[in-house]
């Protein structure tokens, strides 16, 4: 009860005395990152001897299946690149590596109000083109890039889905420079720490996923 002052017979104003308390029960953006790192290992699967003996390929693609877990993935990213460069200072471009750089690049992109550039193996780009090596196992390969794809001072993201020895993703920052961009850093899905590619690279690297955990092998 009120009487016609609005003061409640206590004293106290009722309005205020009628209002529960709230908590906010929001996740915040590291507890949100890390639900969305289990949710994108779980899709992951792996091949022992593919493509050769030794060798334990990680299979993304399952992540692409399911417009949930995609979601997820690029939400993770997004989250890890404002949270880092913050507004101001995302990338103008999101530099994505062949192939598997651009199943995700383009999405990522769109999402942060970047343009995407691909970067490919020599030859199968058209017009004037920028070159770098790179050394893989047997032997050197080269990495191109459009002349004309990256403005001079543009800030530059590079992006693929796994980093091994860390060469081809060093080759790309080499060409980012080649056009003049500013190299923000490196992302990745998936990190083989163990072979230390990060050490080869000259901008910063953030990793999803780190290193090679025992998960069940694919389907035959």
């Amino acid at each position: 009860m009120t009487d016609f002052t609005g003061q409640h017979p206590t004293g106290r104003d009722a309005t205020t005395a009628s209002a529960p308390s709230r908590q906010s029960h929001t996740p915040s953006r590291s507890t949100t990152l890390a639900n969305l790192k289990i949710k994108i290992r779980s899709a992951l699967r792996q091949y022992p001897d593919f493509p050769s003996p030794g060798i334990l390929f990680e299979d993304i693609l399952p992540i692409f299946q399911d417009a949930t877990i995609f979601e997820a993935l690029v939400t993770a990213l997004e989250l890890h690149i404002l949270e880092t460069y913050g507004e101001s200072s995302k990338p103008d471009i999101v530099v994505g590596l062949e192939a598997r750089g651009f199943l995700f690049g383009p999405t990522l992109a769109l999402r942060l109000g970047a343009g995407f550039v691909p970067v490919r193996k020599k030859g199968k780009l058209p017009g004037p083109c920028e070159t770098a090596s790179y050394q893989k196992e047997y032997g050197e390969d080269f990495f191109q890039i459009q002349r004309d794809a990256i403005k001079r001072g543009q800030k530059v993201l590079v992006v693929d889905d796994l980093i091994a020895t860390g060469g081809s993703a060093a080759a790309a920052g080499t060409l980012v420079g080649q056009l003049g961009g500013v190299l923000l850093g490196y992302v990745m899905i998936i990190e083989l720490d163990f072979l230390r590619g990060r050490d080869k690279l000259s901008a910063p690297l953030y990793s999803l996923l780190s290193s090679q955990e025992d998960k069940p092998a694919g389907p035959p």
